[in-house]
């Protein structure tokens, strides 16, 4: 049973590191509470006060009116040495005045404008080619002290009597004309101050207000007024409840605000929020209010989230982490969720009819339950010359719960994009080696989308929890290498040059081609009966798609026996050895006839191909100083070299090749 406190005068007490998921503190007074590494889930704060005791009030109070004083009276102090400084007939000390001056007004319009750090630093960047005293640095440095009117009329009183007090106590007498001068340099020192109170009171303004060019000022402020409140410092309040709350002095640095509501919370812009998703200000006015309709949030972190109703119809979320963030029943109409990440994000009941979820990004993990969609667009912005930004359906309305079902299928697919075709020899061998790779999981063919220009889009589709990085990552390092091994052998057959693979990869994109060449091998694939095949030169939708659900088991069937008869029938016309001991060309082909036949490695097509080229080789070596057999077995052995490229360098089979086929060369005159 999750804890009660309901009732309980909890101001001040200490539930440090204690395990409270789920208490109840609703309506609780917590002011002076320290939850610092409690763990705090699923706990409910609403219309609970928080912040500090009125004891903690009263020293703060305090402590802020010393520190004002102090830096008001060395404020003033600073002002009446410049002052003393400034009050000079010389010349030279005249223009240093002036210069002085220049540079004050410079950094007080910089600052204002653009912060304190930039007016700061362009005072500096004058210091360097125009030396002055070191007061014009004290002066600025000074320039933001919290002063008040009555602090400096003491200090000025105080001042006075000081010095008087000290020239008199040096025997020194001070002369009418000279009291009356120093009566003019107390006047000048008295209007020096208001002129920096006034810019001071501004910059404190504009940094309690938000804006970001005075960002420190107002942390710092905040994080001295959060002392002694109540802290959740580094708790976890995944899932807790602070509706309609007073958080005004609170510190929630390095707190786990996983779904934490703040809805109607009050104040929570003067907590203490470093290291969270409340940093900004544009934050914590979506998370208090659920309003951010029509509004920009592209980039920002809501990792976590609670946005449960929110309105953000319209509202641009491109690129922005709603990772594991919560909107049960919010308003997406037409809000921008390009680039999202949305991996763990919960979406149920939410309204999303008109969406952009161009490239964003989901997994099993994100919750798509019951969403009211009508339509949704996969581009952010047309094709080029076109108004077509993929919408879904393309025509009428999803019917109730094909959203959903429409993006499951994505949830548990892989996507393999080819941008320059597709060569189907080299896809079959890596999704076949894939699936060895990872042979605990299932591996199933759904979709073949053939885009236009040579984009080829294949889906394939995992079971719950499968490492789809894995995965993608292992087929396309297999892809390049099948691709390699595929593509030497495309070389010596078609005499071609590397465009002319290009072009013929981009052709075995036809529907026609990818089913024949599918159909050379056993691939369990998914199939729903259903295929889509449009004509590209008059239809307006580029694509061409083959979807499958169920069971395709088509088999391409090579008589290998037939093959290798041929072979031993081509190689037994040639001579044998006349010495025993040592292998003639006879000898050394049936080896490697041998060899491609014992070979497990080796896909049948492959293995038919390479005993081809041993008939090939047998051939040229009837007649091997005739000069189309030596081109016919060149191209032979370049062909078997490129079979066994793609196997594993330990392989039986490569170890073989590599001692034979230099032999078989130098019997057949090809060096």
């Amino acid at each position: 049973m999750p804890p009660d406190y309901s009732g309980q005068n909890l101001r001040g007490r200490s539930f440090k590191g204690q395990n409270l998921t789920g208490a109840n503190f609703s309506g609780q007074d917590i002011r002076g509470a320290n939850f610092t590494n409690a763990i705090l889930k699923h706990a409910d704060f609403t219309g609970a006060k928080a912040g500090l005791q009125k004891r903690w009030v009263i020293g703060l109070v305090i402590v802020s009116w010393l520190l004002s004083a102090i830096s008001g009276f060395f404020f003033f102090f600073i002002c009446a040495l410049v002052t003393l400084a400034l009050y000079t007939t010389n010349l030279q000390d005249l223009i240093s005045n002036a210069l002085f001056l220049i540079l004050l007004v410079v950094f007080f319009i910089v600052s204002i404008q653009k912060g304190f750090l930039t007016g700061l630093g362009n005072v500096v960047s004058l210091l360097i080619s125009v030396p002055i005293t070191i007061a014009v640095v004290l002066i600025g440095a000074f320039a933001f002290a919290f002063t008040i009117a009555g602090a400096f009329a003491l200090v000025i009183a105080i001042a006075i009597v000081v010095v008087v007090t000290f020239l008199s106590f040096k025997g020194i007498s001070i002369p009418l004309d000279s009291i009356n001068s120093f009566s003019g340099i107390l006047s000048l020192a008295l209007l020096i101050p208001f002129p920096l109170i006034i810019v001071s009171a501004y910059i404190g303004w504009r940094s309690l207000a938000g804006n970001e060019q005075y960002a420190w000022v107002r942390s710092f402020a905040i994080a001295f007024a959060a002392t002694g409140g109540t802290s959740f410092r580094n708790a976890d309040l995944t899932d807790a409840d602070f509706t309609g709350a007073t958080l005004k002095n609170t510190d929630f640095r390095k707190a786990n605000l996983t779904r934490t509501r703040f809805y109607e919370a009050k104040k929570l812009d003067f907590a203490r929020v470093d290291d969270t998703i409340l940093t900004k200000l544009a934050v914590i006015k979506l998370l208090v209010t659920g309003n951010g309709r029509g509004k920009s949030y592209a980039g920002v972190n809501l990792k976590g989230a609670n946005l449960i109703d929110a309105d953000l119809k319209e509202a641009n979320l491109r690129d922005a982490n709603i990772t594991e963030a919560t909107f049960q029943g919010a308003c997406l109409e037409g809000a921008n969720l390009t680039l999202a990440q949305a991996v763990g994000t919960n979406f149920t009941s939410a309204q999303m009819t008109g969406a952009v979820v161009e490239a964003w990004n989901i997994e099993s993990t994100t919750k798509l339950d019951n969403v009211d969609c009508r339509f949704i667009y996969l581009l952010e912005n047309p094709k080029p010359e076109t108004d077509d930004r993929e919408r879904r359906p393309n025509s009428g309305d999803f019917q109730p719960g094909e959203f959903t079902k429409l993006f499951e299928e994505v949830l548990n697919t892989v996507d393999l994009i080819f941008r320059n075709g597709i060569d189907w020899k080299a896809f079959v061998n890596a999704f076949q080696t894939v699936q060895d790779q990872n042979e605990d999981t299932e591996l199933a063919l759904q979709s073949i989308e053939n885009k236009g220009d040579g984009v080829v889009v294949v889906k394939v589709g995992v079971p719950d929890g499968a490492d789809k990085e894995k995965i993608h990552s292992d087929f396309t390092q297999n892809y390049q290498l099948a691709l390699q091994a595929v593509e030497e052998k495309y070389k010596v057959q078609l005499q071609a040059k590397d465009e002319q693979i290009v072009i013929y990869r981009q052709q075995s994109g036809e529907m026609t081609e990818i089913v024949k060449l599918l159909a050379n091998k056993p691939i369990n694939v998914q199939v729903d009966n259903k295929v889509e095949n449009k004509n590209m030169t008059n239809s307006n939708d580029a694509s061409r798609k083959f979807e499958n659900s169920g069971t395709l088991n088509n088999s391409g069937t090579i008589n290998l026996g037939e093959i290798s008869g041929t072979v031993t029938n081509t190689i037994n016309q040639l001579p044998a050895s006349p010495e025993p001991d040592k292998p003639g060309i006879k000898e050394l082909l049936t080896q490697l006839q041998a060899a491609i036949e014992a070979d497990t490695n080796l896909l049948q097509e492959d293995k038919a191909e390479a005993l081809e080229q041993v008939k090939a080789l047998a051939e040229a070596g009837k007649s091997p100083q005739e000069g189309a057999m030596q081109k016919a077995a060149k191209t032979a052995i370049k062909i078997l070299k490129g079979t066994i490229s793609s196997l594993p360098s330990a392989t039986k089979l490569v170890e073989q090749c590599s001692n034979l086929l230099p032999l078989i060369s130098t019997f057949l005159g090809l060096g």
